[in-house]
């Protein structure tokens, strides 16, 4: 899949995000990039097999105050190496970068890995 296919998932995902959530983003970027750097992984204490499909770099909503405010935006960033390698075909890559991008976006309304895996659970 090309980069500009895989940007299009990425897209579709933020689009089909439900409009209460979608009206809450500001100054956030999202972006895709190959792979995750071995900075990146080793700063997250990931170690192969495991891989990162995404990312959330900044100050959730919940850790900001009245002084926040002319900063660069937050970012989420897509990894499409390690989605493409998972998946076995377009259907399964859109299902886990939709499921990826709500993760990170969760990340920034606050949400930690253990509440999102308790509502992942309870949704199935």
């Amino acid at each position: 899949m090309t980069k500009r296919q895989f940007e299009a998932l990425v897209e579709r995902a933020l689009r089909r995000l439900p409009r209460a959530f979608k009206d809450k983003l500001a100054n956030i970027a999202v972006v895709v990039e190959d792979w995750p750097t071995d900075e990146t992984l080793a700063e997250l204490g990931i170690e192969p097999p495991d891989t990162l499909y995404g990312l959330y770099r900044g100050v959730d909503l919940t850790h900001r105050d009245s002084g926040y405010g002319n900063v660069l935006p937050d970012t989420v960033t897509i990894y499409q190496g390690p989605i493409e390698e998972d998946c076995l075909d377009e259907e399964e890559m859109a299902a886990l970068v939709r499921e990826t991008v709500i993760h990170e976006i969760g990340h920034y309304f606050g949400l930690d890995d253990e509440t999102m895996e308790r509502i992942e659970d309870s949704d199935a």
